[in-house]
């Protein structure tokens, strides 16, 4: 009986070796694109003068490393014709200004000149509200999920946009949302967050932006077809998007990414 077995079992381990069988995916490939990453956040009570720019390529699929962009000039022109440069740090993609001078509705102008092509964007820098308090209450299908509120004023003589992000210590990458005052000019709005997997004790660290109805728009498109963005927004793209940045030498060649100046609320509140 004991022998009957093993043959049945090397018969299925027979079948089942000779059912193998190597299928190719072809993925179609193209030309890297410029993926620019130029989001200046002033927070509140902060000087601002510390900015950082992040430019890298976009990758083959099965790629896990995202390659980075040396030797760029990167600049950065307020309305005054005052300019910000930005210097690579070492090698590493990531391109940096210590003395930028934020002004809340001041416009600027982003130059990055890469491979004797020249990429610019314009954008000015959004207020945003303060947060007037924190909630915290159980909510939920079972009633026992942790609800977090933050409350603010909405400026009721304007349209605003704001975009949300919540760092929770047991997730990798920050969570991120957009909305609008279109129903709510003027009142007082809150950002929400219900999970599940909150638990006193834990830090959430909330960021609250200032931004453009055009980034909003953009945003939006991003966080619909990533899942909420869980490897971050300027990761290999899902889909081509294209940003308020363009490629003055050549049009057809558009980078990725976008140029955003925000003031930026944060609260860190420790669950109760």
């Amino acid at each position: 009986m004991k022998n009957n077995i093993k043959y049945f079992i090397l018969a299925i381990g027979l079948f089942l070796f000779s059912c193998e069988e190597v299928v190719d995916v072809d993925l179609n490939n193209s030309e890297p694109k410029l993926v620019i990453d130029a989001s200046i956040k002033w927070e509140k009570g902060t000087p601002g003068n510390e900015q950082s720019i992040k430019i890298t390529t976009t990758a083959d699929y099965f790629n896990n490393i995202v390659p980075v962009v040396n030797g760029a000039i990167v600049k950065i022109t307020d309305s005054n014709n005052t300019v910000f440069n930005f210097l690579e740090d070492g090698a590493s993609g990531i391109y940096k200004c210590t003395n930028f001078n934020p002004v809340l509705n001041g416009v600027y102008t982003l130059s990055v000149i890469h491979s004797g092509q020249t990429y610019v964007a314009t954008d000015k820098l959004y207020p945003v509200p303060a947060i007037t308090s924190i909630q915290q209450s159980l909510n939920g299908i079972t009633g026992n999920d942790i609800e977090l509120k933050f409350n603010f004023q909405d400026n009721g003589t304007e349209s605003n946009f704001y975009l949300e992000e919540y760092k929770v210590p047991y997730r990798p990458f920050p969570l991120l949302g957009v909305f609008n005052d279109e129903f709510t000019n003027g009142n007082q709005m809150f950002s929400l967050l219900i999970d599940k997997d909150l638990k006193p004790t834990q830090n959430v660290k909330f960021s609250l932006h200032g931004i453009s109805e055009r980034y909003h728009n953009f945003m939006n498109i991003l966080i619909s077809i990533s899942g909420g963005l869980s490897n971050g927004p300027f990761s290999t793209p899902p889909a081509t998007v294209k940003g308020n940045i363009i490629n003055q030498t050549y049009g057809a060649n558009y980078p990725l990414g976008y140029f955003r100046l925000s003031e930026v609320e944060v609260k860190n509140y420790v669950v109760q």
